[in-house]
């Protein structure tokens, strides 16, 4: 199989399990709150987080900083019928507070995103000043000791070793990622910004080391993540939650 067709794959494993963990979320907070959510969506690109979500009868607002993802979120919700549930906003986290003119969230998702932001620091207290009282923060980064494991695996020792010891934990000059994160550095970031850490875990824990030719639908998809979801639920597997390609953190204000 191709590289890039083995990309693609993984991607739509991440993906998937991204939507499936905000879905879950999603539906909780709305049992506690009684009613829809409005949802802020930083960095959401394209949509794939926010149209499922508005699909469910979320109202979404998405802001990035790309104006042709934003034209494709346009077109994609059009196409699920939720165009009147999704509003999309040019901006970052730099400019968060000003973009959103004062409007607050009862659950903002930040996937796949404070990994490129200038700041990391200063994206997170801006999450936290959008959050409405209780509102809570999804959280998806890029996890080090994934990228650890998958280059030695690969024989590519010095870059793992990179990857560990580097403090932006990348393996090397050419690393396509600005930085990835462990927990302890969440930690600290988290709650320098306010925020009350509920639930952290890996996601993409088997899906970086299962053959890509195996995680080519949806129900192949569901079967992994119901696997990680399992995987790290026993006594004793706790440290099997930092080993993901991902870490999701779910995090509440104050």
């Amino acid at each position: 199989m191709p590289e890039d067709q083995r990309g693609r794959h993984r991607s739509a494993a991440r993906t998937f399990a991204a939507v499936a963990a905000t879905e879950r979320l999603a539906a909780s907070c709305t049992q506690r709150l009684g009613r829809p959510l409005d949802v802020l969506d930083l960095g959401g690109g394209t949509g794939g987080v926010a149209v499922p979500l508005a699909v469910s009868g979320h109202r979404v607002t998405v802001v990035d900083p790309s104006p042709n993802a934003l034209a494709a979120l346009g077109d994609r919700a059009r196409d699920a019928g939720v165009s009147s549930r999704v509003t999309a906003l040019q901006g970052d986290g730099d400019s968060l507070v000003s973009v959103l003119s004062g409007a607050t969230f009862d659950l903002v998702c930040c996937h796949g995103t404070l990994e490129f932001v200038d700041d990391p620091a200063a994206t997170l207290r801006a999450s936290a000043s959008v959050l409405g009282p209780g509102g809570v923060l999804s959280l998806i980064v890029a996890g080090r000791l994934a990228v650890v494991f998958a280059k030695a695996i690969a024989g590519e020792f010095g870059h793992a070793r990179a990857a560990l010891l580097d403090p932006e934990g990348r393996w090397g000059a050419q690393d396509p990622l600005p930085r990835r994160f462990d927990l302890d550095r969440l930690t600290g970031l988290l709650t320098a910004a306010g925020f009350t850490i509920e639930q952290a875990r890996g996601a993409g824990i088997l899906s970086h080391l299962v053959p890509a030719p195996l995680i080519d639908s949806d129900a192949d998809r569901a079967a992994l993540d119901e696997l990680d979801d399992l995987l790290v639920r026993g006594p004793g597997r706790e440290v099997l939650g930092t080993l993901g390609s991902a870490l999701h953190v779910v995090a509440r204000r104050g």
